[in-house]
């Protein structure tokens, strides 16, 4: 049964299923733990079974046309996982199928994971998300911002103000991956982009070096999006005292039976992670990606020995595991008698934090995700209130309070080329929708 939790401005109702059973099917996966059929499920949560199957048929007409290698998609409704398929390869070449607990490279989807980690910390009065960044990380007093020339070049001009950690939460920090207008001095420091896997330093040192860089706009006047999540996962560091991956570990993963969420992943468990393809040219399929320790190899994910922990990025996770997440949030901060966040931080997490700063059309960006302000303007099937993200591999996940409902779709595509498979998913989750 499904009872509004809280009512937020615009009127959107934030619902919360008081069923306990999902946990327990999530931390059982990939085999449900439910007598009924999947079929059954889907109708007791308000979906037809048979227009859901346009989604399976959907789903494996790319593999077929050759234009996604494989997926897991997980979607819940009213407390029931009424959809939870894989299709595909793993790894096509070794004909080795997609199984339903395949682990992903998460790559973004890493953000709302360090974001809930901060939002601990506050409500254990160990930080306040309005102090400023130089109080646990002094490399970034007296930032100074890039501000292009007319005809090339740029100046450094002061920072108007220093950068808070609401403003690193926002990704209004004017802080990008490090290769906007003074890219040249990123570049000569070796930072640019997000990937961190094959680094044999700790990100803290590597974000001591980001401090003394120019920013690309002054603090809280665009949104700017880069390195901000994986300076918080250093403050956190700073703050608790532990390594991210044990801070993450202890706080999230363990109290919410994760048990697939890694930075680097045990031997044991190579065998389960999905190999990246890239798109070719429209109509000449996939290629596979190398198996070094490069961006989209397998072997920087791996390795025992491991020190790089991009909270923006670095992580590596199942679908059920991370719908377990998810639905911590929509449950309004907990899971199986596990709270980790009250229902207060929560509501402040998903709602709009930006103000006037301008973002996607039809949405805003509350402390981690995006969301739905505008059904209208925004143009595709959603809800007020809908918050969400995904990854660099083409993953992509979101939940919508107002229909009760968590989707988690994950891939491992980079360059994902043209491909229309997120809109398809959100067009054919919703049509699914009867009551």
């Amino acid at each position: 049964m499904i009872h509004p939790l809280y009512a937020r401005s615009r009127a959107v109702v934030i619902a919360v299923a008081v069923t306990t059973g999902l946990g327990a099917l999530l931390a059982a996966a990939p085999t449900p733990g439910f007598a009924a059929s999947p079929a059954q499920r889907a109708e007791k949560a308000g979906i037809s079974s048979t227009r859901l199957e346009r989604l399976s048929a959907t789903l494996e007409s790319y593999i077929r046309d050759g234009r996604l290698p494989g997926s897991v998609t997980l979607v819940m409704r009213r407390g029931e996982v009424i959809y939870h398929e894989a299709h595909g390869w793993r790894d096509r070449e070794q004909a080795s199928a997609m199984p339903r607990d395949a682990i992903f490279r998460i790559a973004s989807q890493s953000k709302a994971l360090v974001s809930v980690g901060i939002l601990m910390l506050q409500e254990e009065g160990q930080l306040l998300l309005s102090d400023p960044l130089e109080k646990y990380l002094p490399s970034f007093a007296n930032s100074r911002v890039a501000v292009p020339r007319e005809g090339g070049g740029y100046d450094l001009v002061p920072a108007k103000r220093g950068i808070t950690l609401h403003d690193l939460l926002t990704h209004t920090a004017g802080i990008a991956y490090g290769r906007g207008t003074s890219s040249d001095l990123w570049q000569a420091a070796g930072i640019q982009g997000w990937y961190f896997a094959d680094r044999d330093e700790p990100l803290s040192a590597v974000v001591e070096r980001m401090g003394a860089l120019p920013l690309e706009s002054q603090p809280g006047e665009r949104w700017v999006y880069g390195y901000a999540t994986d300076i918080l996962g250093v403050v956190i560091e700073k703050v608790s005292g532990k390594t991210l991956d044990v801070f993450l570990r202890e706080k999230i993963f363990e109290p919410l039976a994760m048990r697939d969420t890694h930075f680097y992943l045990p031997s044991a468990k190579k065998n389960r992670l999905a190999v990246v393809y890239g798109a070719n040219s429209p109509g000449k399929g996939l290629y596979r990606l190398p198996d070094g320790n490069g961006i989209n190899s397998q072997g920087a994910y791996t390795r025992k020995d491991g020190v790089a922990y991009s909270g923006g990025a670095g992580l590596l996770s199942t679908a059920s595991d991370y719908a377990r997440f998810l639905y911590m949030l929509a449950a309004g901060g907990s899971l199986d008698g596990e709270r980790l966040l009250s229902r207060k931080s929560v509501e402040l997490m998903i709602s709009n934090s930006l103000g006037d700063i301008a973002y996607r059309n039809g949405e805003g960006f509350s402390l981690g995700f995006s969301m739905t302000t505008d059904v209208g303007r925004r143009g595709v099937p959603s809800s007020l209130g809908e918050f969400g993200w995904g990854g660099a591999y083409h993953s992509v996940y979101w939940v919508d309070p107002h229909e009760d409902l968590i989707v988690v779709y994950l891939t491992q595509l980079m360059p994902a080329g043209k491909i229309d498979d997120h809109a398809k998913l959100r067009a054919l989750v919703y049509q699914a929708i009867i009551d």
